[in-house]
């Protein structure tokens, strides 16, 4: 029987639904046999609220349960330092492969297990598998500011090279490169690359690879077979059967988190999908941002899109989870100041198309007390105001953001650290106060309005 893998991926906030993790688990275990490996790719150990609380520590009982045969580490996985990473590393039992990440001279993790590549066997097959992630990390994850990460595609060359010498069946990369799969797939001569970070499905061959994405929240499973064709499966978990030890065991954790405190009713069904917050304006963007210039007393608030984690609609009684859940990391709300040109380029700034990451048809500011124009296919910020009056370049305007905005130079590159006046509380600490004391009901006032969009 031919060799398969299952790739799961980007699982991130699934920690934070019990159920959802143990039909995750549970899935892997009813279709694993002896010639299947099972591996993942990339940030699946944070962010999420069970993550945040935790330091990720959530994780473990879901590799404790499914065994994992490889991981390769996503940007996520740095959320809480190198050490914390290494930690989690040394605590859990499979292989950790990343071939570009360097601490000084030397490879990340090195001394606790993290190799660039294996080789491994199921039936009667050998399967080598190297790790790479995206070099732009410390951008992403400012806490992995002191690590390197070396170019993916001369790493992936070198690890190649030496699996090629110990005459392996198959070359596989467990990558969380994102976008640059493509890149890395047109570099070399593979059977896979099973990617991630970017949290769209993909199955497609390029360049005569297979390249696969299972999407985010460990809603779905992969199973690629190394056979001549070399195909992929999709599996969905909300049908699969559950691991009631491992739900039993998050449920715990969130129990004991403190996190099931009522703060706040709504009458309303407030979505906040993956492809809505990257549509423009959109609820659950507003009240973010609302919360953030109310607690702030700011001129303006911003939340960038990529940052809200797609859950289920809010409706109901509203936890302290349910709001941590929204922005699930542990980066303060922070008081920027501004000039008015620094301001219109912030909202220009909104285009994803602008930076290198991800998908550039997205929009990334969710924003409150302005109002914005933005033509796409000029890449003009047409209008802006703020408070219903036009922006006076002289002035300066105070935004009430995530401090992690002012750490990235992947998106609103115009705020720096040097732009903060003051900290603030944790970003969900804010929800949770804002609720309380002015509730959950946010609309849609045409604070976004976009034209010129290519479709």
């Amino acid at each position: 029987m031919s060799l398969r893998l299952l790739q799961y991926s980007d699982i991130e906030n699934a920690y934070d639904d019990p159920e959802r993790i143990g039909r995750l688990a549970g899935l892997i275990e009813e279709l694993r046999d002896e010639t299947t490996l099972v591996v993942g790719t990339g940030d699946n150990t944070a962010p999420g609220v069970l993550a945040m609380v935790t330091e990720a520590e959530q994780a473990l009982a879901f590799f404790q349960a499914v065994e994992p045969d490889a991981e390769t580490f996503g940007n996520h996985d740095f959320d809480f330092g190198p050490e914390r990473t290494r930690e989690l590393v040394r605590a859990s039992s499979q292989p950790w492969l990343c071939a570009n990440v360097y601490n000084g001279d030397d490879r990340f993790g090195a001394a606790d297990g993290v190799v660039p590549w294996t080789i491994l066997e199921a039936g009667t097959d050998r399967v080598g598998l190297f790790g790479v992630i995206d070099p732009n990390t410390p951008s992403m994850a400012p806490a992995a500011d002191g690590l390197t990460f070396t170019d993916p595609i001369a790493e992936a060359r070198t690890a190649i090279a030496e699996l090629r010498n110990r005459h392996v069946d198959h070359i596989v990369a467990l990558s969380h490169l994102g976008a640059s799969d493509d890149d890395l797939a047109a570099a070399v001569d593979i059977d896979a690359i099973l990617g991630g970070h970017i949290h769209s499905e993909r199955l497609e061959h390029r360049h005569g690879t297979l390249l696969t994405r299972p999407g985010a929240g460990g809603r779905v499973l992969l199973e690629i077979m190394l056979d001549g064709a070399t195909s992929a499966t999709r599996y969905v978990v909300a049908d699969a059967p559950i691991d009631r030890s491992v739900q039993a065991t998050l449920h715990e954790r969130w129990e004991q988190a403190g996190l099931t405190e009522i703060v706040a009713h709504t009458n309303a069904s407030i979505e906040w999908t993956g492809a809505s917050v990257y549509e423009g304006e959109c609820q659950i963007g507003n009240f973010v941002a609302d919360a953030y210039r109310w607690v702030a007393d700011a001129d303006v608030g911003l939340q960038n899109s990529g940052a809200i984690r797609a859950g289920p609609p809010l409706a109901g009684d509203v936890t302290v989870g349910n709001l941590a859940s929204i922005v699930p990391f542990g980066a303060p709300v922070v008081v920027a100041a501004v000039t008015g040109d620094e301001l219109r380029e912030m909202f220009r700034q909104g285009d994803s198309a602008l930076v290198e990451f991800g998908d550039a048809t997205r929009w990334y500011a969710h924003i409150s007390g302005a109002e914005i124009v933005y033509d796409h296919a000029e890449r003009t910020l047409v209008d802006a105001t703020v408070n219903g009056e036009p922006i006076d370049p002289e002035r300066t305007y105070s935004i009430a953001t995530s401090e992690y905005l002012l750490q990235t130079d992947l998106e609103f590159p115009v705020l720096t650290p040097a732009h903060r006046i003051r900290t603030l509380d944790i970003q969900y600490e804010v929800l949770a106060a804002y609720a309380r004391k002015q509730g959950i009901n946010p609309q849609l006032d045409g604070r976004i309005t976009r034209y010129g969009r290519s479709q």
